[in-house]
Formats: structure tokens, C-alpha cells, sequence
């Protein structure tokens, strides 16, 4: 019956779409082609959630039935990061604003960058960095959980399972407040909050899902492969790069590179947040890249929870 259920609000979501994109997509001359690619991308993801929905919202359910243990896990997991230090959870909030200023202080004042958008380039870089700080806490916390965890992997009545869904919300904390921070400083600009502020949620709960489909991957292959963290950690530090972040590659790159760099399900995000906070645009507005996203992240999600799930029975052999 639930399954029944999950499937008629995944087909319902698809139709709305489709309807949507046949009757407000315009994309100029080649208007009609985009309608039929973006309507069949839909119709495919959808058919791929529809024989996957147990998998698609096992973590959920399993986080549902056992809310009362996650949330205690969650808000220790949180404290557990910072004890033993004299400021505690202070920490968590003075790393990444030094990050900002530094990346501000190099860029504006060093490097004199101007000119890579309408935007005050401060508001422009904090609106980058905020999603990425998230995001990459997740991709981070997640690929050592089970190591950091191993006495409850170890329990047979555990679901190993919510470990590194745990990362993902204990990061949340720090991170609502860096987007409250940052609807501030936007205010003091002069962009004022509004309804399109409220589309953040949206994004965020995007980036959470990319990241938490990266997780499961990461975090299953760290258990095997302890090498895994270190490759984690370079390839953000590549990626806080090529999302691009503290650059715009729509005002550098010539158009084919620019759309190449947009192939990053990253940017979709960074982009996102800018959108809410500077440009005011609606996430529909972008509907090609909006559907290439949940795409990606929904593929990745699902191989992700795929994984995990097939190799979780040795895990308590390598841990």
C-alpha cells in the first residue's frame, strides 16, 4: 500500500511537470526540442523512482521509526565534535567565517577581483561558500561515520543505515545560521528578504540530498579503503574550485566551457542560492537545469543507498 502510494505522488509530481514545461518552458528557436528532451527526462527519472521507491525512501522511513534515538544521536554527534576544547561548539562558527574573510580579503582586496557579476562581490562569494560549507561537511562527516561510529556498526539491532544521515543534519545547525548571517548582510546591501528567501529551504534540502547520495558511497567504500578520506578531501578541494565559487565563469569562459562547468550538480546549488539572495529568480525559471539536477542527484541517491545496503552486512568484519 505505501509502495502504491509513493508511486502515485512520484507519477503525480511528473504529470504537474510535464504540464508545466509544455505550457511555460520557452527557450527561443528551439523551444519545442527542449519541451520533448526536458518532458522525457522527467518521464524517465520518474519510471526509475517508481521500481525503486523502497529504496528511495527506505532512509526516511527508517529514520521515522526510529526518530526518537536519531535526534538524541544527532544533537550529540554535534557536541561530540567540539568536546574537550574550552569554546566548544564556538568553533564551529569561527572556521568558516575566517574562511570568508580570508577568500574576501585575498580576492577583493589582494587581487582586486571586480566585475565577476552585478553584485557586490562580497555578497557574492558568501552566497557561494554558505551551500558549499554544507555540503561539504556532509561529503566529509559521512565518508568517516561508520569508522567514527564503529561501536554501534558493530551492534546487530543498529541500523547502520541513519549514520550518515546524522552528519547531515548535526551540520545543519552550523549552517542555518550562516544562511541567516547571510540574509543579514544581503539586507544591509539592500536586497531585502522576500518570498523568494524562502526558496533557500529548497536548495538546501537539495544540496543535503546530492550529498547524502555521495555519502553512502563514500561512506561504504572508507570502511574498506581508509585511503578514502584523504581522497575525499582533495577532490573537494578541487571542487570548491571548479564549481566555481569565488569566479564566474559566465563572464570568463566562452558559452561551451561555461555550460560544461554547469554540468556540476554543485553549481545548480550555488547558483540556486544566489538566486534566491541577489537575483530573485524562481527555481522554475531554470527548468533544464533544475530537472538535470534531480536526475543526477536521484542516480547518485539511489546507487549510493544501493550500495550501502549490499555491503553493510561486512561491515562490522572491517571495522
Amino acid at each position: 500500500m505505501k509502495k502504491k502510494i509513493a508511486a502515485a505522488l512520484i507519477a503525480l509530481i511528473t504529470i504537474l511537470s510535464n504540464i508545466y514545461i509544455l505550457n511555460n518552458v520557452d527557450t527561443g528557436e528551439n523551444t519545442l526540442l527542449t519541451q520533448i528532451v526536458l518532458c522525457f527526462m522527467l518521464d524517465a527519472l520518474c519510471i526509475i523512482c517508481m521500481f525503486n521507491t523502497e529504496t528511495l525512501f527506505r532512509v526516511p522511513l527508517d529514520i521515522f521509526r526510529d526518530r526518537n534515538m536519531f535526534w538524541v544521536l544527532a544533537k550529540n554527534d554535534f557536541r561530540a565534535r567540539f568536546a574537550g576544547s574550552y569554546l566548544g561548539i564556538f568553533w564551529a562558527f569561527v572556521q568558516p567565517l575566517i574562511t570568508v574573510l580570508l577568500y574576501w580579503f585575498v580576492f577583493q582586496v589582494g587581487l582586486r577581483a571586480g566585475g565577476v557579476s552585478n553584485h557586490p562581490f562580497i555578497l557574492f562569494l558568501v552566497s557561494g561558500l554558505i551551500p558549499w560549507f554544507y555540503f561539504s561537511e556532509i561529503c566529509t562527516g559521512a565518508a568517516n561515520s561508520l569508522i567514527e561510529y564503529s561501536y554501534l556498526v558493530k551492534k546487530i539491532v543498529f541500523n547502520v543505515g541513519i549514520l550518515p544521515v546524522l552528519k547531515m543534519v548535526s551540520g545543519l545547525f552550523v549552517h542555518m545560521f550562516f544562511v541567516t548571517i547571510a540574509i543579514v548582510l544581503c539586507a544591509l546591501y539592500g536586497y531585502m528578504p522576500g518570498l523568494y528567501t524562502l526558496q533557500l529551504l529548497y536548495y538546501i534540502g537539495a544540496c543535503a540530498f546530492l550529498a547524502l547520495g555521495i555519502g553512502y558511497i563514500t561512506s561504504c567504500l572508507t570502511a574498506f579503503f581508509r585511503d578514502m578520506t584523504q581522497v575525499v578531501n582533495i577532490l573537494l578541494t578541487i571542487g570548491i574550485w571548479v564549481t566555481p565559487i569565488m569566479w564566474n565563469p559566465a563572464v570568463t569562459l566562452p558559452e561551451v566551457l561555461y555550460k560544461f562547468f554547469k554540468l556540476n550538480p554543485m553549481y545548480y546549488i550555488v547558483d540556486g542560492f544566489r538566486d534566491c539572495l541577489l537575483s530573485k529568480i524562481w527555481f522554475w525559471e531554470k527548468p533544464l537545469w533544475t530537472v538535470y539536477f534531480w536526475c543526477v542527484s536521484v542516480l547518485i541517491y539511489l546507487f549510493g543507498v544501493k550500495m550501502f545496503n549490499r555491503l553493510k552486512v561486512h561491515f562490522s568484519d572491517v571495522l
